[in-house]
């Protein structure tokens, strides 16, 4: 079914790197989303009045709200869609996370209402009224969910969209809370215990925590958050991969929107090589890395001296030193040797520690170093730059 609609209603559906294409997914999947919950709103709604179910009333409202975050994800879609202008160079992609922060603010409207109503409901119970029927509409509500989420997750992580994955992880809760609904009535018709207060508390914690995930996996991208290490790790490596590049470091990507990132990376190479040589060897890999991973990089040439015994010893004692004396996250770069007075050297080196090391860990790690360098040759005064990286593993 969720193949059949893509190719019916989106044009050129392979081509996901095209804007106008993004959209025609979000509108696709806020069109679904409209009609399918409208349906299940009516139905739930009929239930809930015919059972006077507190907990399958508040269900019903909260499908009444998805139809309001289907609206939103369809006008996010397009406007996320707009090709870039004077104004927004960058395009307008990180509208889709704005989209799917008012969809995390209606989820939670929802779950809050809720909330208030079931604590209500648990001071004033009611006697509920069970029937097979609305019971059996509630499963096949269910299942119409479990498509949904499916349908939404599938184009979600097709043009990787955290507005429709929200969606989908928004679906899925639907279908825990209407299950809980169905064994509140369940349980008052097997026993005459009347939990519909109770259970419907939960619907609506469920309903909140959902809300919270949604804002704190749409805050990160908006205001700047942590680079994903595997697309780190898969830029670098990409980078890498290319003759005559001996190391890289300093990657920064930034985001704006899904399938639009500009990164920097630092590139070194060997300072034998000419100035037009090395800029004819970047410029193609920037124009590859555009190509291949629809990133648009901008490279920094590091050149180092691979012929200069005394900066090759120092850069190989470096490596040694950091890794016998600090943990596997501590990475450092740009070792280069300055002669100074009286036959001395000054080793010049960067130094990347996590984010969570305190001022006084950033010290202990940097005095250790220095002192395994000293100890290789009391020659080296060690000037250490210490610094973070901007895709540090969790």
């Amino acid at each position: 079914m969720t193949e059949l609609i893509i190719r019916k209603f989106i044009k050129n559906h392979d081509d996901i790197q095209d804007q106008g294409v993004r959209a025609a997914y979000g509108v696709t999947a806020g069109i679904v989303g409209v009609v399918v919950n409208i349906m299940l709103f009516i139905t739930k709604l009929i239930v809930g009045t015919v059972t006077a179910s507190v907990s399958v009333t508040a269900d019903a409202f909260n499908n009444l709200s998805d139809v309001a975050s289907s609206v939103v994800t369809m006008a996010g879609s397009k406007l996320s869609g707009k090709p870039a202008d004077a104004d927004h160079p960058f395009g307008h992609g990180r509208l889709e996370y704005i989209t799917a922060l008012i969809v995390s603010f209606l989820v939670l409207e929802v779950g809050l209402t809720i909330f208030k109503d079931s604590v209500m409901k648990i001071i004033h119970p009611e006697e509920l009224n069970f029937s097979i029927i609305p019971v059996a509409m509630l499963v096949l509500s269910i299942l119409a969910k479990v498509w949904l989420s499916a349908f939404n997750k599938k184009l979600g992580r097709k043009i990787n969209s955290g507005t429709l994955l929200a969606t989908s992880l928004d679906a899925r809760n639907d279908c825990i809370s209407t299950g809980a609904t169905i064994m509140s009535l369940v349980i008052f018709a097997a026993f005459k215990i009347n939990i519909d207060g109770f259970i419907g508390v939960i619907v609506s914690v469920l309903i909140i925590k959902c809300g919270i995930d949604i804002a704190i996996g749409t805050i990160g991208p908006l205001i700047g958050g942590n680079i994903d290490p595997g697309l780190n790790s898969q830029l670098e490596e990409f980078v890498m991969g290319y003759e005559n590049v001996l190391g890289v470091h300093d990657t920064i990507v930034h985001n704006y929107g899904p399938g639009n990132s500009y990164a920097t990376i630092h590139v070194e190479v060997s300072d034998r090589m000419g100035l037009e040589e090395s800029h004819v060897m970047l410029d193609g890999i920037e124009k590859d890395c555009f190509k291949k991973l629809g990133i648009i990089l901008v490279t920094h040439t590091d050149p180092i001296d691979v012929t200069n015994e005394d900066t090759m010893r120092a850069r190989a004692a470096v490596i040694e030193a950091v890794d016998r004396v600090a943990d596997s996250k501590v990475k450092c770069h740009d070792v280069r040797v300055v002669s100074a007075a009286h036959g001395r050297k000054n080793v010049v080196f960067d130094l990347v520690v996590p984010f969570a090391y305190t001022p006084e860990q950033n010290k202990n790690v940097t005095e250790q170093i220095k002192k395994e360098l000293r100890d290789i040759n009391d020659n080296y005064d060690v000037i250490i730059t210490v610094e973070h990286s901007y895709a540090e593993e969790k």
